[in-house]
């Protein structure tokens, strides 16, 4: 359990019974030392203001804040310990949803009235670009992809070796110790080249999403190191010729949007604190970068390429976050990037906060309106959500055995995403292979990282160039299920991840057997769908 301190206004609220562990709170996802406390500088910076959505929007486009921001945050926090080759299923960690720090933004109260129809949204061409869009280009009627995550973002779990000889936990560390540029530009040229690509391609895959961290479109000094976005262009390059299409996705946000490493800097939210100068906020400032991103990778040139740009990436709905704020920011970012899109058909993507899909209708309809959308249709709905599925993230999942496992991702059709007449398309932006089972020798699985006969191997614990045909077996049975449920039940689906540790790496289901090409079962019909 982490409790954080900060300087803006606390308010908690807790519902009883109910128990959260983030896919990140694990020994390979979210690992770092604590630190007592932090300063946090965000420096000057030139923004729209957006703290009303106006049907009429010549006054938002025109105006502009400049402020000089400072926040402190205060954080402690447990440490975690590290696992050889997967979640153990010990550290698990209950977070009551409160109304977060002193929220920038409107909340429940005040977020009724807001309420974008798409003429509305396309008034404000006039602030951006205003090239005509040609036809939409098609999409697959199910992209399958795969994360290109560690790769212009840092996480230790992923990358040990960048870490090395170092004390840094996360990106923002890591950036400030000796030689991170050379280190830095170094690992960007080699963990994902064109090879990499056309192997991706190779499995039947036909998508990939693209983390990247806010600093690499900010220019008012960030204290990170900057770059990265040129190595995002090559991929999106690679992708065109390989036939991929392309998620942009902003990973880690102004002021932290989740405290884990993923973000780029653990420890500190700060993303919705409204105590720095002159009303500017970590949330405007984030509107800022997304606009950077929506010229240049809405632009008509990336269309055949580049269907969707992920506004931020899992925010916690907790402790310093409220879900309404950020369900209100999602609108006024939405409706920012939209405004310098050439390409209309760009698809904008918001992660569900860890509060499932559902919770999103009403600003599906605050968006989009009642319009419905042919569950075939190759053009892209203007907004969809991201959710992300594990099952080796919570106490209750260790208890199960690989039928269970994949009982339980069969139900997710049900449980966890949405029905076509939602008119909300969902992707399932991150899930994995791990499970925290044991396979015995006749193929039969018990739950943990315990093994009781001869014969008998782990997930969590064996290194996987040693793994049997068990063990094999019963982690492909649950991808497919996994498969399987995505394919029913969303638009589309992008594991996690292409390179990792262990089951975490794509790259080594395929090198050791695991996995071949995604559309190939091995198992077919283990969910029974009609």
């Amino acid at each position: 359990m982490k409790t954080r301190t900060s300087l803006a206004i606390l308010a908690t609220a807790t519902i009883p019974n109910l128990t959260y562990a983030h896919p990140y709170i694990n020994p390979h996802r979210h690992s770092h030392t604590p630190r007592a406390t932090s300063t946090d500088w965000f420096y000057a910076f030139q923004a729209p203001s957006l703290a009303q959505i106006d049907p009429t929007p010549v006054a938002a486009a025109a105006s502009t804040i400049t402020s000089l921001v400072y926040a402190t945050i205060t954080v402690s926090a447990q440490p975690h310990s590290t696992a050889p080759w997967g979640y153990h299923g010990s550290n698990m960690a209950t977070f009551p949803i409160g109304t977060g720090a002193s929220a920038a933004y409107p909340t429940a109260s005040s977020n009724n009235s807001v309420t974008l129809k798409p003429s509305q949204v396309n008034a404000t061409q006039s602030a951006g670009p205003t090239a005509t869009a040609p036809a939409a280009p098609a999409l697959p009627s199910t992209l399958r992809g795969v994360n290109l995550g560690g790769w212009l973002i840092l996480e230790k779990w992923m990358n040990s070796d960048c870490f090395e000889g170092t004390d840094a936990v996360d990106q923002w560390t890591f950036d400030h110790t000796d030689g991170a540029v050379a280190k830095l530009k170094q690992h960007w040229e080699t963990y994902i080249t064109e090879d990499d690509i056309k192997a991706i391609a190779g499995l039947g895959l036909n998508a990939v999403r693209i983390p990247i961290g806010y600093w690499a479109y900010d220019t008012f000094g960030s204290g990170y190191i900057s770059g990265a976005d040129a190595y995002l262009e090559k991929a999106i390059g690679w992708c065109r010729a390989a036939g991929l299409k392309v998620l942009v996705d902003c990973h880690g946000s102004p002021g932290s949007q989740n405290g884990f490493d993923n973000s780029g800097r653990s420890g500190n939210v700060a993303w919705q604190d409204k105590s720095q100068s002159n009303g500017t906020t970590n949330m405007q400032k984030s509107i800022s970068v997304l606009q950077t991103m929506g010229r240049k990778y809405g632009a008509q040139e990336y269309a055949d390429v580049v269907f969707g740009l992920e506004l931020v990436n899992e925010p916690i709905s907790w402790q310093q976050n409220n879900l309404e704020t950020t369900k209100y920011w999602a609108k006024e970012a939405y409706a920012a990037v939209r405004a310098v899109a050439t390409n209309k058909n760009l698809q904008i993507i918001m992660h569900d906060g860890f509060m499932g899909p559902s919770q999103w209708l009403d600003v599906n309809v605050a968006i989009v309106g009642n319009t419905t959308t042919s569950a075939n249709s190759t053009t892209p709905a203007l907004f969809a959500i991201d959710t992300h599925l594990y099952q080796n993230q919570i106490a209750a999942d260790s208890s199960l055995t690989q039928d269970q496992h994949i009982a339980k991702a069969c139900n997710w059709t049900s449980s966890a995403l949405l029905p076509v007449s939602s008119n909300l398309p969902v992707y399932v932006g991150e899930f994995s292979a791990q499970t925290n089972i044991c396979a015995n020798p006749d193929g039969s699985t018990v739950a943990g990282s315990t093994c009781y006969i001869d014969g008998c191997q782990c997930l969590t614990n064996v290194d996987m160039q040693d793994w049997n045909g068990p063990l094999k077996m019963a982690t492909r049975k649950f991808i497919e299920a996994e498969l399987d449920a995505f394919e029913r039940g969303a638009k589309g689906w992008f594991m996690w991840n292409y390179k990792g540790p262990g089951a975490w790496g794509v790259s080594n289901l395929v090198k050791y057997g695991v996995m071949g090409k995604v559309t190939e079962r091995m198992f077919p019909g283990q969910c029974r769908f009609d």
